[in-house]
C-alpha cells in the first residue's frame, strides 16, 4: 500500500467517524465526533469526552483543562496539536450533556465499542498511551482508584501512563498530593520527550 493510498484510507475512515449519529437521540447538542489522529503519532492521549467549548470549536482540550494538561506535559499548543506526533481520542467522542447535579455526563457507552478498536488500528506507531481520567483508565486497566493508579504509574509503564482528569477541581487535589508534582510529572515529561523528539527527527 502506498503512502497516498494510506492517507486516502485514513481520510475516508475519519469521514465515517465524523458522520456517526449512533448516539444522536441522547446528545443534547447533537452529534459532533471529535478526534485527532494520524498514522505516525507515537503518543495517544485517551481522555473522557468533549466539553461544551470543545464541542463548539471541534478542537480537543481547547479549554482550561487543556491548559492544565499541557502544563503537566510541559509542551505548548503547537506540539500538543501536532497530530503527526500526538493523537487525541476520547472514550466518547461527542459531548454527552450535563448531570442533573452538575458536571458532565459519562461518555456515551455506545461510542468506544463501535469505534475505538478501528481507530487504534489506524495508528500502528503508538508507543505510549496517556490514560486521562477514570473512564479511560477503567476501559483499559479495569476497576481501580484514579489516585492509586496515578501514584503507581510505574506499574503500567512503558505502555500506559495514568493521569487524573485535568479539570478545575484537580487544582485542590494537586495541593493535597505534592508527590504528583515531585514524582509523577517529571516522569511523565521524561516518558514523552524521546517520543516527541524521535517524531521530529523523522519528520
Amino acid at each position: 500500500m502506498t503512502d497516498g493510498s494510506s492517507d486516502r484510507e485514513l481520510d475516508d475512515f475519519l469521514r465515517q467517524v465524523r458522520a456517526c449519529t449512533a448516539c444522536a437521540a441522547n446528545l443534547p447538542l447533537g452529534p459532533r465526533p471529535i478526534l485527532h489522529i494520524s498514522r505516525t503519532a507515537r503518543i495517544l492521549i485517551a481522555s473522557q469526552a468533549p466539553g461544551t467549548r470543545v464541542h463548539e470549536t471541534g478542537i480537543s482540550f481547547n479549554d482550561a483543562s487543556g491548559d492544565r494538561l499541557r502544563g503537566w506535559l510541559g509542551i505548548d499548543r503547537d506540539v500538543f496539536y501536532d497530530t503527526r506526533r500526538i493523537a487525541l481520542v476520547p472514550m466518547g467522542m461527542c459531548y454527552p450533556g450535563r448531570l442533573p447535579n452538575g458536571g458532565d455526563r459519562p461518555p456515551r457507552p455506545e461510542c468506544a465499542p463501535l469505534w475505538r478498536d478501528r481507530i487504534l488500528a489506524m495508528m500502528p506507531d503508538i508507543r505510549l498511551t496517556l490514560l486521562v481520567g477514570s473512564y479511560a483508565q477503567a476501559a483499559v486497566l479495569g476497576p481501580g482508584r484514579v489516585e492509586d493508579r496515578v501514584r503507581n504509574f510505574r506499574d503500567v509503564m512503558p505502555r500506559y501512563f495514568p493521569l487524573p482528569h485535568p479539570s478545575w477541581r484537580t487544582g485542590a487535589w494537586e495541593r493535597r498530593t505534592p508527590w504528583f508534582a515531585t514524582d509523577v510529572l517529571p516522569a511523565l515529561r521524561a516518558a514523552i520527550r524521546p517520543l516527541l523528539e524521535a517524531d521530529r527527527a523523522s519528520g
